[in-house]
């Protein structure tokens, strides 16, 4: 493919930063852990590795290794030149392409701190990221450098809060603490509940349901498909009807029912003073255009820094274009070559065309790899310049020596496993921990066979890219006895309250419901319910709970969910398979309670960036004592993460790119960033398989179909890897 050369015009910008998202105890300090531990501090690499087993080590890190945090406000010799480039930058638009492996939260940290060590309040700076916990860490290592960057003790000690009055948060979770103190100018209630994308796809049920939709037309889409159609139309910035043609054509029949839905879908979470994760950038961005609350918030902030800018919307690019009309003070990180969410609504059109949107923008690009051996880069570098159009840019490694990717032809996909288990189990044997260890793979179902081999092999390892901590039924339960609490209007969270409760379905649940609703959200009509007779020996025992939930003065927050889990506990028992496992899970939603002062913020918090498992929620230290696991993992789940040692399974075409992804050129661009991506988890080994026949009940003989290695992979490409068969 030819490629096109993003433009670039040559001028310079400075950055922005936000304070906490959550209404965090003061001087609590939370550790919250990544999905494996810190890298290893060793700096050994094989030279000759067979496809079973690592070799004895043999590469060497230079000196300079990864840049380390400043020690004088005007040192910053421990950053590359481009590093200090961007830094050093002044106010006007700041575009830092940054490659992966590059520094990146390095620049970005050094950045802020520069700001603040110039004059820049920290309070006047917002820094918005897309989850809490990079927020966090960011900030820690703001305050750590304006801390260790001052001479005088006492100026350290003074310097040392400044990273936690900066303004740090997600998007979504800044524009909710934005609403809240703000959207009484533009109708909205603060007291609003936020809904998840399962409460969506409920309320989007009832009124499926009520409309008669699926009545009228068999065939019309299902909740979760009228879910993700809804955000994806948000997102776009498009008419319903064009993104529909666009990305939904099979729903074009269903055009005019869709418009009646999602119309009733507006009013009820109007009504319900409820708010999905797409409404707070929605609405956001309709405060910024208020002519009254516009000039305040732009007022608020001198500078705004936006990390994995690749990852914006349409509507994220346009709340950055109200805050900062001009470009001055933004500044947005990121790299095209890493965009593999479009399907959140993501467009890597917004960085692209950032130097067009602020024609007096520099872009500076950050190449020096801190991470991969410098044959992973050749590899990689050829990979993503396949790409139809993009910043061009050449990692380079810091890193001396190293063998060759591998390619392994595996005869199916048994085959693909063992060779994958035998490699693990051989780097194991030789020194690499399984937590430095990673499988990743295009969709969940591809790594099953190679889950069967290590279940069979007895190698531990935890798996991510499935459902999530908080989308559990369980978690779900307790969370919506808070969420009724907070909103009592709250339909979704009402409904599945009372279906708890014996001898009460689903219609009889939503009857309850809608009369509180009917009465204002006023709770104490409950008692004037009639119930069935089944629920009568634990009506009164819950009326009192949702009393004490919604007393005066407010109980604390683990107070609150210790009610809840005395009165859940029986019905968890009752009700699901292993529950002295899901007792646990809501035992340990307590010790994430601990950290807020109030309800609303624990829920924020929980439902705009949960925990992906328990493993999340243990306390600080927790995870070194976990017992070595190997870690598998989709690649959008495993991206901004690296390791030692990376298998990528399945490398074939219909695998990645995935079979509906095939379509068009951006489609197949997203894939090969999303191949990319995945290579440049690696440290010291990477080895790409795929299964050269495979069982498919689709094949049209004998059970097995034939797949091709993947496009991405041509022969100009694989002349850079040591090819084998198995």
């Amino acid at each position: 493919m030819s490629k096109k050369k993003a433009t670039e015009p040559g001028h310079k910008t400075e950055f922005a930063v936000t304070d906490a998202e959550t209404k965090s105890k003061p001087g609590t300090k939370v550790r919250l852990k990544a999905l494996v531990e810190p890298k290893a501090q060793g700096k050994n690499v094989p030279a000759k590795a067979t496809p079973k087993a690592s070799a004895k080590p043999t590469v060497k890190a230079k000196a300079e290794s990864v840049p380390q945090v400043a020690s004088s406000k005007a040192a910053t010799s421990v950053l590359n030149d481009s590093q200090r480039k961007a830094v050093e930058h002044g106010r006007s638009p700041l575009l830092i392409i940054a490659g992966a492996g590059t520094g990146k939260t390095l620049t970005i940290a050094h950045r802020t701190a520069r700001l603040i060590m110039d004059g820049v309040p920290p309070e006047r700076i917002l820094l918005l990221t897309f989850t809490r916990r990079s927020a966090e860490s960011l900030l820690q290592r703001v305050a750590t450098i304006c801390s260790e960057s001052m001479s005088d003790e006492d100026d350290r000690k003074a310097s040392a809060p400044a990273g936690t009055k900066v303004w740090g948060g997600t998007f979504h979770a800044t524009g909710a603490r934005l609403l809240r103190s703000q959207g009484a100018r533009i109708g909205i209630d603060p007291r609003f509940t936020i809904h998840d994308q399962s409460d969506s796809e409920a309320l989007i049920e009832v009124l499926r349901t009520e409309l008669r939709l699926a009545e009228i037309r068999k065939d019309f889409p299902k909740k979760g498909t009228c879910q993700s159609l809804h955000s994806g139309w948000i997102n776009s910035g498009l008419k319903l009807d064009a993104f529909v043609n666009a990305s939904f054509s099979w729903c074009n029949p269903h055009l005019e029912g869709l418009k009646t839905l999602f119309e009733a879908y507006a009013e009820r979470k109007r009504s319900q003073n409820v708010f999905d994760f797409d409404d707070l950038l929605l609405f956001w961005n309709r405060l910024l255009a208020d002519r009254v609350a516009g000039p305040l918030i732009r007022k608020r902030f001198d500078c705004v820094l936006v990390d994995e800018y690749q990852d914006t919307n349409a509507i994220q690019s346009q709340i950055l274009k109200q805050l900062c009309p001009d470009g001055q003070g933004l500044t947005v990180v990121g790299d095209d070559a890493q965009s593999i969410y479009s399907f959140r609504g993501a467009t890597v059109r917004n960085i692209l065309d950032f130097p067009k949107q602020f024609p007096n923008a520099t872009v500076v690009r950050l190449e020096d790899n801190y991470r991969s051996t410098s044959p992973i880069l050749d590899a990689t570098n050829a990979i993503i310049r396949q790409v139809s159009e993009g910043f061009e840019k050449v990692l380079r490694a810091s890193r001396e020596g190293g063998q060759s990717p591998q390619l392994i032809a595996c005869s199916d996909e048994y085959t693909e496993a063992g060779v994958v288990v035998d490699r693990i189990v051989g780097h194991q044997r030789n020194g690499v921990p399984l937590r430095q260890q990673a499988v990743l793979f295009r969709a969940s179902h591809h790594s099953l066979a190679v889950e069967m081999e290590l279940a069979r092999r007895q190698v531990p390892f935890h798996k991510y890219g499935g459902l999530k901590f908080a989308d559990a039924a369980h978690v779900k339960d307790l969370v919506a006895f808070l969420r009724l609490a907070e909103n009592p209007m709250d339909l979704v969270s009402g409904t599945r309250l009372f279906k708890l409760l014996p001898g009460i379905g689903q219609k009889k649940a939503q009857g309850i419901m809608e009369e509180v609703i009917a009465g204002g959200g006023n709770l104490e009509c409950l008692a004037r319910s009639k119930v069935p007779k089944a629920t009568t020996s634990s009506w009164d025992t819950f009326r009192s709970l949702l009393g004490n939930l919604t007393g005066t003065p407010a109980l604390s927050v683990t107070d609150q969910i210790d009610q809840v889990l005395a009165f859940l506990t029986p019905l968890v028992r009752q009700n699901y398979e292993d529950p002295e496992q899901r007792i646990e899970d809501l035992r340990k939603l307590r010790g994430l309670g601990e950290r807020y002062q109030d309800r609303s913020a624990f829920l924020a918090e929980l439902t705009l960036d949960p925990p992906s498992s328990t493993r999340d929620l243990n306390a600080a230290g927790a995870l070194e004592s976990d017992k070595d696991a190997l870690v598998l993992s989709t690649i959008h789940s495993a991206k901004g993460l690296e390791w030692e040692a990376v298998t990528v399974i399945n490398a074939t075409d219909g695998g990645i790119p995935s079979a509906r992804s095939m379509e068009s050129a951006d489609q197949l661009d997203e894939e090969l960033r999303l191949f990319y991506v995945a290579l440049t988890r690696a440290r010291t080994w990477l080895t790409v398989t795929y299964p050269r026949y495979r069982s498919s009940p689709q094949a049209s003989w004998g059970g097995f179909d034939q797949p091709s290695l993947t496009r991405f992979l041509p022969a100009t490409t694989r002349r850079l890897f040591e090819s084998l068969k198995a």
